[in-house]
C-alpha cells in the first residue's frame, strides 16, 4: 500500500523462471505497491515478446501489483508497450566502453537520448538513467552532468543509494545534486570486503551485495532525506544480494525494513 506518497516496487530480476501469477502472489504477500519486470531474454516478458507487456501488467494488477518501471531496451516496440500498458520509466545504466574515454561515452549517449526525444514525447515515457559503480557513470555528479539538459518528462535520473555509496556522495548531498531530474530511488546495500590477505602486495577487494540495515549505504539516512525534501514517488528494492539462496528471507526483512523508515 502507497505510504505517505511513496509507492514501494521490487525488481523482479532473482525471479525470472517463475510465472506471472507466482510473481502477483509473492509480491502483493510482502505487501510491495508494484514491480520493476525485466524485458530481457529468459524472462516473463521478452524484447521480442515485448507487445505482450500489457497483458502481462493486466495479469499482475489481478493481484493487486502494478509494473511500475521494466529495466529493458529503449526501441520504439518497448516504449509503445510502455505506453500501452501504462508503464512510465524504462529504467536503463550508462556503462563506458573499454574502447572510449568517460566524456566521449558522455556525448555518445546524449546522441542517443537526443534521438529518442521525439518518441518519448509521443509516447509518454520515460527514460530513467541509473548510477552504477565500475564502468559506468557511477555517482550523483556524473548523472547530473549527463541528462541535466533534458526535460525529466524524457529522461530522468533513478538514484542508486547503493553504488552511491560505494563510490560516491553522501546521500544528502547526492539527493541535492539529482532531485531535478530525480523519477526513481534504488535501496539495496553493499560493502567492499578484501580478498586478499592484509599484508598482500596489492590489495584486491570485491562488493558484497547485503541486506539494507548491513551495507554502506545507510537507508535511514536517505529516507529521512526524501521525507524532508517531501519525495511523493517510487521507492525500488532491487533484491540483489550475494547470498542468492536468501533472497526471499532477506527482500521480506528488507521490505519492512524500509516501510518503517518512511512512516
Amino acid at each position: 500500500m502507497t505510504m505517505n506518497g511513496i509507492s514501494f516496487s521490487v525488481f523482479t530480476k532473482p525471479w525470472r523462471s517463475q510465472s506471472l501469477k507466482w510473481l502477483g502472489e509473492f509480491v502483493s504477500g510482502l505487501g510491495f505497491d508494484g514491480i520493476e519486470l525485466p524485458v530481457r531474454p529468459g524472462y516473463q516478458v521478452e524484447p521480442h515478446t515485448v507487445a505482450t507487456l500489457p497483458k502481462a501488467a493486466r495479469e499482475l494488477a489481478e493481484y493487486g501489483v502494478k509494473i511500475l518501471s521494466v529495466a529493458g531496451p529503449t526501441d520504439e516496440a518497448t516504449i509503445a508497450a510502455c505506453a500501452e500498458a501504462g508503464i512510465p520509466t524504462i529504467r536503463v545504466m550508462a556503462p563506458i566502453g573499454r574502447d572510449e574515454t568517460y566524456l566521449e561515452a558522455e556525448a555518445r549517449y546524449q546522441g542517443e537520448y537526443d534521438a529518442l526525444i521525439p518518441l518519448l514525447d509521443r509516447y509518454g515515457v520515460r527514460v530513467g538513467v541509473q548510477n552504477h559503480y565500475g564502468r559506468f557513470v557511477t555517482h550523483a555528479l556524473g548523472l547530473r552532468a549527463l541528462v541535466q539538459q533534458y526535460d525529466r518528462r524524457h529522461i530522468g535520473i533513478v538514484w542508486d543509494a547503493a553504488h552511491e555509496a560505494l563510490e560516491g556522495m553522501q546521500p544528502e548531498l547526492a539527493l541535492d545534486v539529482v532531485w531535478s531530474h530525480l523519477c526513481m530511488v534504488n535501496l539495496k546495500n553493499a560493502f567492499w570486503r578484501p580478498v586478499s590477505g592484509p599484508e598482500a602486495e596489492v590489495a584486491a577487494w570485491q562488493v558484497y551485495w547485503t541486506s539494507g540495515a548491513q551495507g554502506r549505504a545507510s537507508w535511514s539516512d536517505v529516507a529521512a532525506v526524501l521525507k524532508a525534501r517531501g519525495y511523493r514517488g517510487i521507492v525500488c528494492l532491487t533484491a540483489e544480494y550475494t547470498d542468492e539462496e536468501a533472497v526471499e528471507r532477506l527482500i521480506a526483512r528488507d521490505s519492512a525494513f524500509a516501510r518503517s523508515l518512511f512512516v
